[in-house]
């Protein structure tokens, strides 16, 4: 297995992304709260760059006791990236379809050594 460099942790804001690309492999980095998570650049759903599209806060609906909608809210502890050709969306932190979770990004190995971003592929 080789290693990538993505950069320094200290580059890396919150909500932040960088696209890399080693030849083979075009990943997807993310840095949520100060986690770390890697997804190969590739839709399951029909192929789109789905790591250049918008992070946001998963989208929930508020269902009262009579089970009717009262409307919908985002979520304060998921984030979810949503594919910019179809709008799949997956968890940031899984990257699993919430529909569908036989739908799941392929996700890589970050590690953080010596303040840096390395992923493995």
């Amino acid at each position: 297995m080789a290693e990538i460099l993505v950069g320094k942790q200290s580059d890396f804001h919150n909500g932040e992304r960088k696209i890399i690309s080693d030849g083979e492999w075009e990943i997807g980095v993310f840095n949520v709260e100060g986690e770390f998570f890697a997804y190969e650049n590739l839709c399951p759903h029909e192929g789109g760059p789905v790591c250049r599209g918008v992070i946001i806060p998963k989208v929930e609906e508020i269902i009262a006791e009579d089970r009717t909608s009262r409307g919908r809210r985002f979520s304060e502890d998921q984030i979810h990236l949503a594919c910019p050709w179809h709008g799949f969306e997956y968890d940031i932190r899984t990257g699993i379809n919430p529909i569908q979770p036989k739908l799941r990004l392929k996700k890589f190995e970050v590690i953080i050594r010596d303040g840096e971003v390395l992923v493995v592929v």
